[in-house]
């Protein structure tokens, strides 16, 4: 059920012979992503459960999903990278039914990241999941 765009990030990974390369590959999608304006840095777009600070602008048209964030963590960018190539432009009554946890781990994300982290994902997850089964 992944979208191109995560199948893409899902070969990328498995080229990538170790972490250490993974984790650069990571920061720099995030590096890539447009930054969040700062207007929309408010409190009611900010994720909490988050160790870093990190913010989801959702954005719906015609039916389906897409958002913008943006954190003060280069490797949170890159991880709210990933969640937007999975979640970005699907329908919204298909969101809610994406097992983020099962296609994260196709990356190997939960074996490589800080249990505060991993947290913070969840917490992501959640809110693009509640953000988008409102909107449906």
């Amino acid at each position: 059920m992944a979208t191109p765009a995560f199948e893409e990030i899902v070969e990328t990974f498995a080229f990538l012979d170790d972490w250490e390369d993974r984790y650069r590959h990571v920061i720099d999608m995030g590096k890539a992503m447009d930054p969040l304006d700062d207007g929309l840095k408010v409190p009611a777009l900010k994720v909490n459960g988050c160790a870093s600070q990190v913010w989801l602008h959702p954005m719906m048209s015609a039916g389906r999903f897409d958002f913008a964030g943006d954190s003060d963590a280069m490797i949170v960018r890159g991880l709210i990278a990933i969640l937007h190539a999975l979640y970005a432009g699907l329908p919204l009554a298909e969101v809610e039914g994406v097992d983020a946890a099962a296609e994260l781990g196709r990356l190997g994300l939960n074996d490589h990241l800080s249990a505060q982290r991993s947290n913070g994902v969840r917490a992501m997850v959640e809110r693009i999941r509640s953000v988008a089964a409102a909107s449906a």
